[in-house]
């Protein structure tokens, strides 16, 4: 085994600090980490797997066992973690359509609630009568286990052409969860800790309807707020804008927090709000809201990774092996049918809603809440969640693209939500070029043909006095039009230098040596 090397956040900064000389390293390793990361995703691709495994292994390869960076502080791991989790549920209000995940609502709501209590109430009781473990660890693990983990599902499932209605109702669920299953992980570990207060299961229940119903008022009227003072106060920056989109969702979090609601709900209500109302520089807004998440990912998974401690892997395997069955097989079958059931749905549909509740990030952060709250005797509750999350994952994640064609639930075409941003269309090799007819320009007047631009290259759309419109080959340009011209990456420069032509020469333009 190679030598350790304690980092100095490694602690939390607690011992040794963070100083000028210690920023080299730690940006040397953590872009290494980020470009192999991004190269990830094609072996993610081919695979089928998520790339949470992936980036968890990254950190157990970094961790002790591996390269030999000590990292052991569950508390920076919690910080973190719900940054994470806030930056991750942020995106992913922001990138839902409200039209898809609507006629899901209900059941998906009554998933994420009454679903995770059978769950953990199916997956407890085998704790406690297979494992023999008290029933407090018991209900605590199962806990910790019972939310859906949005980053894994959607990786998996976005290669599955899935009924909208089945989509929807995953990615609403895996929205919804993280808030109610928060506050019972922390109700469950507060009763272990030293000295707790003891209070009866329906003051439990009553608080986390309190919180879950105040989380979601303060994050709809913050996310309504915000998009009309956005709207207001919009800057004719794309990038400044985004930021601002993001810090009013981030701000639900914290205003809710603070009022000691459920932030997660919260934020991810008014990130829903903000990306189902017409605000302007909606691209650059999921763009950047796309690679917050991703970033908010990676650093969550290698960080867990690194956490872990694979020493400790063989003693809990045959009891995370257990747990997960249990969970697989009996404990989320269970939520999905008393959830969808009133919804009269097929039992085709639940069978793979069952097959798909995949785990992820969200149960191994819940799994360092019993530590950082004081609950004695509970650190191995992180690698058993770890080794079931990975186990299961492998299990689970492969498989599902064959249990949907198994159960007739492929459709025969997909629709695909296309935003015309500057990666697809690199990725098709063209550009997007948007042209303005200023006073002094010869454009005016000359028709659309006339500018006969390269093969190829052709007018998309002409916005004129704020109304937009596709242009015919006779259609005559205007002082004051705005053009969006696509053209091949190869034509680019050709295709400049053409409408420069036209806007100094007028039609006649490239004539004669004009």
């Amino acid at each position: 085994m190679p030598p350790t090397v304690m980092l100095p956040w490694a602690d939390g900064g607690a011992s040794t600090g963070f100083s000028v000389d210690d920023l080299t390293p730690a940006l040397l390793l953590g872009s290494l980490v980020l470009v192999l990361a991004v190269a990830a995703v094609r072996l993610s691709v081919r695979s089928g797997l998520p790339t949470l495994l992936i980036y968890l292994g990254i950190g157990l390869v970094l961790g002790e066992s591996g390269f030999g960076i000590r990292y052991d502080s569950e508390q920076l791991t919690q910080v973190l973690g719900y940054t994470a989790l806030v930056i991750i549920l942020v995106e992913g209000g922001l990138t839902t359509r409200w039209s898809s995940i609507k006629p899901s609502v209900a059941p998906a709501a009554l998933l994420a609630t009454v679903g995770v209590g059978v769950s953990v109430l199916a997956v407890g009781l085998v704790a406690r009568l297979v494992l023999g473990w008290s029933w407090e660890i018991a209900f605590l693990v199962a806990a910790v286990l019972a939310s859906t983990d949005a980053a894994a599902v959607f990786s998996v499932l976005r290669r599955v052409p899935l009924p909208r209605n089945i989509s929807g109702m995953l990615e609403a669920e895996s929205g919804f969860n993280d808030a109610p299953v928060v506050l019972l992980v922390t109700a469950l570990a507060a009763a272990l800790a030293p000295d707790a207060e003891q209070h009866p299961w329906w003051w439990v229940v009553g608080l986390a309807v309190v919180e879950l119903v105040g989380g979601t008022a303060v994050g709809l009227g913050i996310g309504w707020l915000g998009a009309r003072v956005l709207r207001y106060v919009a800057s004719s920056s794309s990038a400044l804008f985004a930021i601002g989109v993001i810090a009013v969702a981030v701000l639900a979090y914290a205003a809710a927090d603070a009022l000691h609601l459920s932030g997660f709900i919260a934020c991810y209500l008014a990130a829903l709000v903000l990306g189902n109302i017409r605000l302007p520089h909606r691209a650059a807004v999921v763009g950047f809201a796309t690679a917050m998440g991703w970033i908010a990912q990676i650093g969550l998974f290698v960080l867990l990774g690194l956490l872990a401690s694979p020493s400790n892997f063989p003693s809990v395997i045959v009891p995370a092996l257990v747990i997960g069955t249990a969970l697989l097989l009996l404990g989320r079958p269970l939520s999905v049918i008393a959830s969808c059931v009133p919804f009269r749905m097929s039992w085709r549909v639940q069978a793979f809603l069952s097959w798909a509740g995949l785990r992820g990030a969200v149960p191994v952060v819940l799994a360092t809440v019993p530590v950082t709250m004081g609950a004695q005797g509970v650190a191995w509750i992180f690698d058993l969640v770890f080794v079931l999350v990975v186990v299961f994952t492998f299990i689970q994640a492969p498989s599902l693209p064959w249990v949907a064609r198994q159960l007739g639930l492929t459709s025969a075409h997909r629709q695909v939500a296309l935003a015309v941003e500057t990666t697809p269309l690199e990725e098709l090799g063209a550009e997007l070029l948007e042209v303005d007819i200023g006073p002094g320009s010869r454009m005016a007047g000359v028709r659309v043909f006339e500018l006969r631009l390269p093969g190829g290259a052709s007018i998309s759309l002409v916005v004129r006095e704020g109304r937009s419109f596709v242009p015919k080959e006779n259609d005559v340009l205007r002082t004051g039009d705005q053009l969006l011209v696509v053209a091949p990456s190869t034509l680019r420069a050709e295709v400049e230098q053409r409408l420069r032509q036209v806007s100094r020469g007028g039609r006649l333009a490239g004539w004669g040596g004009q």
